[in-house]
């Protein structure tokens, strides 16, 4: 079971520069559907790397699926020469993701993001369009199903909201 909170407070209490995608940032727009781990995209600058190490070295991360022997250090070369890394820790499953299909990297989405309010924390959080065209462009089955939903929570929004 992820905790949702002990991530996204580890995260904004290294101030770690981040955009949350995927299933918590649909259900922060409304959507019903469950997800089991927190998709962000982050800023990959050394310093923001720097920060992402410290917020999750002390949730012991590790490659989600990796066999348990598979030498894995979380650090900044690590983090530098990837881009995408499915991790599990102590307090659940994160989706570290240097960029994302349809929307870019962190640079290119943080202007279609809202800031929320998540345990106590301020968040980027992409906004619901752009949400939508991530998933329409990254063809996963399971993104496909929830599209719909997701677009009929943005035509019942109030115009210009």
């Amino acid at each position: 079971m992820t905790d949702f909170r002990a991530l996204i407070q580890a995260l904004s209490g290294s101030e770690v520069r981040f955009v949350i995608v995927g299933g918590v940032a649909a259900a922060l727009h409304g959507s019903a559907r469950l997800t089991q781990d927190v998709d962000i995209v982050y800023a990959r600058d050394a310093g923001n790397l720097a920060r992402i190490v410290q917020a999750l070295a002390p949730l012991r991360p590790y490659l989600r699926g990796a066999p348990p022997e598979l030498p894995f250090r979380l650090d900044e070369q690590t983090l530098a020469a990837g881009l995408n890394f499915t991790l599990t820790t102590s307090a659940g499953d994160i989706d570290l993701l240097g960029e994302i299909a349809g929307a870019g990297s962190y640079n290119a989405l943080n202007p279609h993001t809202v800031e929320v309010e998540l345990f106590g924390a301020p968040c980027r959080c992409l906004d619901l369009p752009t949400l939508i065209a991530a998933k329409v462009a990254s063809g996963r089955p399971k993104d496909l199903e929830a599209i719909a939903e997701l677009r009929a929570l943005l035509e019942e929004r109030p115009p210009g909201e």
